[in-house]
């Protein structure tokens, strides 16, 4: 089985920062893309931002010069820095990666259990 949990959420005033992380474990041969998604209340989950092994990253338009994404292979692990926060930012923030397990013929894809920003005005 894997767990991915994520960390780091929390509440913070517009134009603040925050920086999530998201630990996978379990029995892990690879993880491909990671991602980002968070949820709104009353709204649909959107993905916010993606990054591949290679380190490749794409991002919504509406976080586009404000968060970045990376992660650390060694560590199983990926980080969403978000930065000049705004209100509309708030909701519930969740990992999602691509994950090949040890004895497996196919990727599987897992979430996490979701971490909370608040974005006061």
């Amino acid at each position: 089985q894997v767990h991915l949990v994520e960390s780091g959420g929390g509440l913070v005033q517009a134009g603040g920062s925050l920086r999530l992380s998201c630990a996978a474990s379990g029995n892990i041969f690879s993880i491909s893309d990671m991602r980002w998604y968070r949820q709104a209340p009353g709204k649909e989950r959107e993905l916010v931002a993606r990054i591949t092994r290679g380190g490749s990253a794409m991002f919504a338009d509406f976080v586009k010069g404000r968060f970045t994404i990376s992660r650390d292979n060694d560590k199983k692990t990926t980080y969403l820095q978000m930065n000049s926060l705004k209100p509309e930012d708030t909701g519930v923030y969740y990992c999602n990666c691509d994950v090949w397990i040890l004895g497996n013929t196919d990727w599987t894809t897992y979430w996490g259990q979701g971490t909370t920003v608040t974005v006061s005005s």
